[in-house]
């Protein structure tokens, strides 16, 4: 296989990937939106609270990995500069470390 159909395959693999995460990002934000409605029920105040930063969080890292596309840098361990394995990126695909660096930063 030639590199030009190694690079189209991995383009693809890309769009592919950047309109699931644009796709999720809405999801989230309209979450976002929903949950910083007031209810007005007080006792659910702490829930909401966690969810509220859980949300955040998460479109924090799916704006980083889209940043990351548009960048040229997704799937480069912002540490060590070292590929981060597709089977990684597939499982969390706003991952920003390869596993010994992800390890050592949580450390």
């Amino acid at each position: 296989m030639s590199t030009g159909i190694h690079r189209r395959a991995d383009q693809e693999r890309l769009d592919g990937l950047h309109a699931s995460l644009a796709q999720e990002f809405e999801v989230q934000t309209a979450r976002l939106t929903e949950l910083t409605a007031d209810t007005g029920d007080p006792g659910q105040a702490h829930t909401q609270s966690a969810l509220i930063a859980a949300t955040r969080q998460t479109l924090e890292q799916i704006t980083g990995a889209l940043r990351r596309i548009a960048e040229g840098t997704y799937g480069v361990c912002e540490r060590c500069q070292g590929d981060i394995p597709a089977e990684r990126l597939e499982i969390l695909p706003h991952a920003r470390y390869c596993v010994p660096c992800q390890q050592k930063q949580n450390g």
